[in-house]
């Protein structure tokens, strides 16, 4: 069995390429960084060393790299032979692997293939076929797009080797619908009926709590997100924005009270884990598209003012992502452009998607008219 795999990153090789690897395919993966994708070359195996409680350390063989930036037809060529095509390469980006992902359906004949975006993003999948398909429809017929939702905290790592640190735990979830009952065999995924109360329980806690703690150990000069934990203030601003989505998520979904409050704990205790070293700007990084209207803070707080309930401390968490201006970030630089020329309700509009009739958008309007005043 044949998998390609966009995105040669830490997630890539930590993750999905280590699942996939475990599901006895081989993989190639593709990327535009010539340096990584020559030392996937040239080496025969990696090590994805997990560090936790139930740690074990993994040797993936059976791979090769491919540069899609200087060879695009190997790339197409290897879509064209695959049996399962994935992509981490954040939601941004797929639409610049599309075109590749396109000419390999083109040069393809037999079985349709599995293709599925491993991003933080909802419907990830479906956006990426709509990039894919974009002026060529007549290509459906060769893919079958499932949306997947993917956990598993990767900290940053050596960029000059191929080995990866990671945390013990994974989950990987994949919407088993479109396969009609014909599944690629993942053994370490789960396939299930209805993907949203997965993927939005991993966005509206693990992303939201990663992000609220980010953005209030930066404002604060914590420099790592275990030290911001630390910090009381910051723990509970935390807690009560996972406590406006736990809320959300038990009535939308009808999860077990006392079982998403384990999930919950375990998510704060995942980012507490030492031998997890990560920044508060580096899980900063990107805030126009975490402020963004379907993303980890405004939507699960658009969603419970619809139903008449407050989502206070979501909010506050947006005020203080408002106030990111990491300067080696271009969202953050970009952000705080916009926070200097718009008006409150024109940058509510454009960056987060709420128009002025939403119950939101006078909180919103609110935060931005604070932010901007300091």
């Amino acid at each position: 069995m044949r998998a390609v795999h966009f995105g040669a990153g830490n997630i890539g090789r930590g993750f999905v390429g280590l699942i996939l690897h475990r599901a006895g395919y081989e993989v190639a993966f593709v990327d535009v960084n010539a340096e990584l994708i020559a030392m996937l070359q040239a080496a025969d195996a990696y090590q994805v060393r997990e560090v936790g409680p139930e740690a074990r350390v993994h040797t993936v063989t059976g791979f090769t790299g491919i540069d899609s930036k200087a060879d695009p037809d190997a790339a197409a060529r290897a879509v064209a032979e695959a049996d399962v095509v994935t992509c981490a390469v954040g939601p941004s980006a797929m639409r610049f692997i599309a075109p590749v992902i396109r000419a390999g359906l083109a040069l393809r004949s037999g079985d349709p293939v599995t293709v599925m975006a491993c991003e933080n993003a909802i419907g990830a999948s479906d956006t990426l076929r709509e990039h894919v398909l974009e002026d060529a429809p007549e290509l459906a017929g060769r893919a079958v797009f499932a949306n997947t939702a993917v956990d598993r905290i990767i900290p940053p790592q050596d960029p000059h080797g191929l080995d990866v640190v990671v945390e013990d735990f994974f989950e990987w979830s994949i919407d088993r619908r479109p396969f009609a009952g014909s599944e690629p065999s993942i053994p370490d995924a789960h396939f299930v009926d209805d993907l949203a109360p997965f993927i939005e329980r991993k966005l509206f806690t693990v992303n939201t709590g990663h992000a609220t703690t980010a953005y209030a150990g930066w404002m604060r000069g914590i420099p790592t997100i275990a030290e911001a934990l630390e910090h009381p203030e910051i723990r509970h601003a935390v807690e009560a924005a996972l406590a406006d989505t736990s809320r959300l998520l038990v009535a939308r979904f009808g999860f077990d009270a006392a079982q998403h409050g384990a999930y919950v704990e375990r998510a704060l205790a995942r980012f507490e884990n030492p031998a997890l070293p990560d920044t508060c700007e580096r899980i900063g990084r990107q805030p126009l598209r975490k402020l963004s209207r379907h993303e980890r803070f405004v939507e699960p707080a658009a969603q419970l003012l619809e139903r008449g309930e407050p989502a206070d401390a979501l909010v506050a968490a947006i005020g203080t992502a408002l106030r990111f201006d990491a300067p080696g970030d271009e969202e953050a630089v970009e952000l705080q452009r916009l926070l200097a020329e718009l008006e409150p309700a024109a940058l509510v509009a454009q960056v987060m998607g709420i128009e002025a009739d939403h119950p939101l958008a006078p909180q919103l309007v609110a935060a931005v008219a604070e932010a901007q005043a300091r």
